[in-house]
């Protein structure tokens, strides 16, 4: 199992009532990525969308959302997951920057799990790489994990690993900080 933990940084000024943004990623034997979220601050003073059922939704970061891009290093194409606090899911496929569309393998539904208090929440979201077309066999991944919160009063902050530009784009192959190696299969 490959273990990474590590912070996303704001983008500009970011929310006041968050203090940080930790992320953990865990690489199992059987090709599922594990990545949580954990957010601290006063949890209170932002816009947290409640659990409900979990389905397929669009435009998830309009509001707060976590994200994941993954690639696999020598390839233009990539995928973009979403992660909503309410378990909805958005999954997509690009050919190139920001030339995609939804994934259309209902298999590819992340299990996400919520955790929330006073002062942290926490998302938990569990992605099968093996659904992933683009990504072969022991290739390296260049992942970008992302975060937007929205406050109480609808204001938006951005949160990545990365932020190559001058406005945020996790689309962005520089944002895609992170590397992770993806296992050959055993014999």
């Amino acid at each position: 199992m490959t273990h990474l933990i590590t912070s996303l940084r704001s983008f500009a000024f970011g929310a006041a009532d968050v203090e940080s943004i930790q992320t953990t990623i865990n690489r199992t034997e059987d090709n599922l990525l594990q990545l949580i979220y954990l957010v601290t601050g006063s949890i209170e003073k932002l816009e947290i969308p409640r659990p409900s059922s979990t389905r397929r939704a669009d435009r998830l970061w309009a509001h707060t959302c976590f994200e994941a891009f993954i690639r696999a290093d020598d390839d233009a194409s990539y995928y973009e997951f979403n992660f909503s606090p309410s378990t909805d899911w958005a999954a997509y496929s690009f050919r190139d920057y920001r030339d995609g569309e939804l994934l259309q393998d209902k298999n590819s539904a992340p299990k996400i799990v919520v955790r929330r208090d006073a002062d942290s929440l926490e998302l938990d979201a569990v992605i099968c790489l093996d659904r992933l077309r683009a990504i072969r066999t022991g290739a390296l991944l260049r992942i970008g994990l992302s975060a937007v919160i929205e406050a109480n009063d609808g204001t938006l902050s951005y949160w990545a690993l990365k932020h190559p530009g001058d406005k945020p784009d996790f689309h962005h192959p520089d944002s895609f900080a992170l590397e992770l190696a993806f296992p050959s299969q055993s014999a």
